[in-house]
């Protein structure tokens, strides 16, 4: 299990170059489905645009994919997958929309235009390093759970999900280098009256990024 850099949430940024609009979008997603999915939900969104120029690159599998729609042949699809790829960013889709505004670009133009959007779309994107995790349940009396909880936060250690029955059981996600520290820790400050079971282990952000 790998790290990578992602894109945590969908935004939209635009411009307007010789009075044609673009309009750049940016998603989140983890499979061709979602790509599709995000694709015809953009048209719906912004009916009758010229162009939907596009690129997608997806972690599983290392797939990526871009393409023009209709403009000259490498002007669109590729200055956006451009972007994604020298920033190093996977499971992601970007969008450029383009409504025509009757003047042309060229060649060098469209190229600037569409790298441009999707480079200004991702200085503002919400981005962040998915990084493993190993996930831990506890299980304690209910007097440890306000304690637990309040340390995990100072340690910025993400919790899941959690259970009150007869004891609490609570899940919490650790970066896989912190393993040792938090083990240690939970040793001493519980006196080896909690142990921790390992149920798994995941990506996702580092505390601090969420």
């Amino acid at each position: 299990m790998e790290s990578y850099v992602t894109v945590f949430e969908s935004s939209t940024w635009e411009q307007v170059i010789e009075k044609s609009r673009f309009i750049g979008v940016v998603h989140p997603v983890q499979n061709l489905e979602e790509v599709e999915q995000r694709l015809h939900d953009i048209r719906q969104n912004y009916p009758n645009a010229r162009h939907y120029v596009y690129a997608y690159r997806l972690h599983q599998g290392k797939l990526e994919k871009s393409t023009d729609d209709g403009e000259p042949q490498g002007t669109g699809g590729r200055p956006v997958l451009d972007v994604l790829q020298y920033r190093q960013i996977w499971d992601v889709l970007i969008v450029v929309i383009r409504y025509f505004g009757g003047v042309l670009l060229g060649a060098g133009g469209l190229t600037r235009a569409y790298g441009g959007t999707a480079r200004q779309l991702m200085d503002k994107a919400s981005i962040g390093r998915l990084v493993p995790h190993l996930i831990y349940e506890i299980e304690a009396g209910y007097d440890w759970y306000e304690p637990l909880k309040y340390w995990f936060k100072q340690f910025s250690w993400a919790t899941g999900e959690e259970e009150f029955l007869a004891t609490v059981k609570l899940q919490v996600y650790i970066p896989w280098e912190e393993n040792q520290r938090f083990r240690e820790w939970l040793a001493d400050f519980a006196d080896q009256k909690i142990v921790p079971r390992e149920i798994g282990n995941t990506l996702c952000p580092l505390s601090n990024e969420l």
